[in-house]
C-alpha cells in the first residue's frame, strides 16, 4: 500500500503529483496492462530485443 504524508501547509495538488510518481515506480499499471493477454516467451523476447536495439540507436544520435 503506497502511504503518502501530507505537510501542514501543502496542497492537495501537490501530494496528488507525488502519489501519481510513487504509483508509476511500483509498476502496477505495467504488470495489470501485461496481464491482460498472453504473449508467448520467444515472442516477448523478439520485442525486448526489438525496444533495445531503437533505445541504443536514439542513444547513438544523442551522442553525435
Amino acid at each position: 500500500m503506497i502511504v503518502i504524508n501530507i505537510n501542514d501547509n501543502e496542497s492537495i495538488d501537490r501530494a496528488l503529483k507525488r502519489f501519481k510518481k510513487k504509483f508509476e515506480r511500483t509498476g502496477v499499471l505495467k504488470e495489470l496492462r501485461a496481464r491482460t493477454h498472453f504473449e508467448k516467451p520467444s515472442i516477448a523476447r523478439r520485442s525486448e530485443r526489438i525496444r533495445a536495439a531503437y533505445r541504443q540507436q536514439m542513444q547513438q544520435l544523442e551522442q553525435l
